[in-house]
């Protein structure tokens, strides 16, 4: 599933392409994609001006005049594609499911193999008391390790499914928390409330490096994720342990395992992410040691 990383890259590919076109017509192709009736949707949007394109956790915005806003949810394979008036035909969606077409020639098309992705247009207001029930977005400046902690010491959860908890913090998925825990030398089924303030430290640094490198790299493909531009994300090459069950760890050449709790697979280091609550801090190694956020 497309995560905070994804999103973004999708974002910034959409702005040049999409903001300052105005959308002529809708085409709703499978209408389970919507969260309203066809009928309402396509009257709020067509016509609408798109000024702006957010993200907010793993949402894709489209901002239009009028104070509304186009909220798409990506689901495990939806995907954002500005294509030309005349596509190639390699460039074609396969599975499209909502086609915003522009009045200066061109569309945005809404693909989604598996149709779990959502889309739908709300007020702004409407959005935002959407949006207050999502947790805080982990690269915000006011998102601190101390607020990462004092959110922590309240849980009894596992602290990878505390991270997977939409209402605790915004955008995390399973493959970049599984990432940062490994950074942090934390084991992905320590109680949330067990770490310490060092450790939540260690750990808010390790989920800010690893989602701007992802960033960076355009996102993770592991299947069918696509950029805005339709390119394959990078990050998978420099994934740690996510999917490396059986590898050698790049810190102290222990095998990585793999664990299942919460439906979802945990993958991890048994050497570097010790069980045990109060464990050592991560070691130093060929990826460097964590230094403690500030805050």
């Amino acid at each position: 599933m497309p995560e905070l990383p994804e999103a973004e890259t999708i974002v910034r590919g959409l702005r040049p392409a999409v903001v300052g076109r105005r959308i002529r017509r809708i085409e709703v192709l499978h209408e389970d994609i919507l969260r309203e009736r066809k009928s309402a949707f396509a009257d709020k949007v067509r016509g609408a001006l798109i000024v702006g394109v957010e993200r907010r956790a793993k949402n894709v915005l489209l901002r239009l005049e009028g104070a509304r806003v186009v909220a798409v949810s990506l689901g495990m394979t939806g995907r954002l594609l500005p294509l030309p008036s005349v596509a190639a035909v390699a460039d074609r969606p396969g599975h499209p499911a909502v086609r915003f077409r522009f009045e200066s020639g061109g569309s945005l098309v809404f693909d989604d193999t598996r149709r779990f992705g959502k889309v739908e247009c709300l007020s702004d207001g409407e959005w935002a008391e959407r949006s207050d029930r999502m947790g805080p977005e982990p690269l915000a400046r006011a998102y601190t390790a101390a607020c990462l902690h004092a959110g922590l010491v309240r849980s009894r959860a596992p602290v990878r499914s505390w991270l997977l908890d939409q209402r605790r913090i915004a955008g995390v998925g399973n493959i970049y928390a599984n990432e940062a825990l490994y950074l942090a030398g934390v084991h992905p089924r320590r109680p949330a409330r067990g770490l310490t303030a060092d450790e939540a430290a260690w750990l808010h640094r390790s989920i800010r490096r690893v989602l701007r490198d992802a960033i960076r790299a355009g996102g993770t493909t592991i299947r069918d994720y696509r950029t805005a531009e339709g390119g394959r994300g990078e990050y998978g090459r420099r994934l740690l342990v996510y999917g490396r069950m059986g590898e050698p760890c790049a810190r102290c050449r222990d095998v990585v395992r793999r664990l299942v709790f919460g439906n979802r697979s945990a993958f991890y280091c048994p050497t570097c992410q010790p069980a045990a609550e109060g464990a050592r801090a991560p070691a130093s190694g060929p990826l460097g040691r964590p230094r403690a956020a500030r805050g």
